[in-house]
């Protein structure tokens, strides 16, 4: 096919557009379109039964930043930003590190063990954990009793102290795998010549990581905290199968508020001004971060 000056081979890209419209209308009508809706709804208040939605511009948002379980529910998901971005970043990497400097017997099954958490509905995972910390009964507890240290047992995730980083201790041992997989293929991309040069010249195995493997991997780690960090702002289905946002509110998540708004509570305005918030808040993080990994990316160049 040939248009203009310019020489396209294959079909007409017209007909490779026309493969895609069946995907582009269902995620306009099952993911674009309910944006707009929710973002419309933002401004009414409207129980979401009644046909009268009464429009009431930006009260939704302004009540929004004068509630006080909104702006504990934003706090909380930093928290949880730690949990399950950084800490399984690092976790990630220095396990990429370990599997890939000797070789290690079994290593395809330690990447699958290690990587299984990620693949395993985030309800069945709620369910076990709420089980592995169960204050009577639970495996946490009864290993600290066999251990003899029976002072540390703790009703963890009804405690107003530990049930947060209980909770967010979860998200690590599911995000780690994810980000450990993704290491170990960007690992792979790294010439062997810059760790044989470097060991050439006396570089030890921590050094060789620090300058040439972390560098090497600015790429996936920008992946890794873009999604690591998704998944700590929009978490609803772990808070939701282990602590419903208990005790009090300690544990209370924007996902989870607005499902109680909306849901619960028939608020749907409010919830959606929340939505709304949120996925601002994503889109704004994930743009400073892309944009921190291409600064990074051009500087090394």
């Amino acid at each position: 096919m040939t248009t203009g000056n310019h020489t396209y081979p294959g079909e007409s890209k017209w007909k490779g557009l026309l493969y895609l419209l069946p995907a582009l209308l269902i995620y306009l009508l099952f993911t674009f379109i309910p944006i707009l809706e929710t973002f419309r709804a933002s401004f009414y208040d409207w129980n979401g039964f009644s046909e009268a939605r009464s429009f009431i511009g930006l009260g939704n948002y302004v009540n929004l930043f004068s509630d006080s379980l909104f702006l504990k529910a934003i706090t909380n998901n930093l928290v949880f930003i730690i949990f399950y971005s950084i800490i399984p970043i690092l976790i990630g990497l220095m396990l990429s590190a370990l599997l890939t400097g000797q070789p290690i017997p079994g290593f395809s099954f330690f990447r699958t063990l290690y990587f299984l958490p990620q693949v395993i509905s985030m309800v069945v995972v709620g369910v076990i954990w709420r089980w592995m910390f169960n204050p009577v009964s639970g495996p946490i507890n009864q290993f600290l009793s066999f251990i003899g240290l029976d002072q540390l047992r703790q009703a963890w995730l009804g405690s107003f102290t530990y049930a947060l980083p209980a909770v967010g201790s979860i998200g690590t041992w599911v995000q780690y795998g994810f980000c450990m997989v993704l290491f170990l293929a960007g690992i792979q991309r790294i010439p062997m010549e810059y760790y044989e040069a470097a060991g050439l010249d006396g570089a030890n195995g921590f050094k060789q990581f620090l300058y040439i493997t972390i560098p090497g991997l600015k790429s996936e780690i920008g992946v890794a905290m873009i999604t690591t960090m998704i998944a700590a702002l929009r978490v609803f289905d772990l808070i939701y199968s282990t602590t419903r946002g208990g005790p009090g509110d300690s544990t209370l998540v924007t996902g989870f508020l607005i499902y109680r708004s909306a849901i619960l509570n028939n608020r749907i305005g409010y919830g959606a001004a929340i939505a709304t918030i949120l996925s601002i808040i994503i889109l704004v993080l994930s743009f400073l971060i892309r944009r921190f990994v291409s600064d990074r990316q051009e500087q090394a160049v």
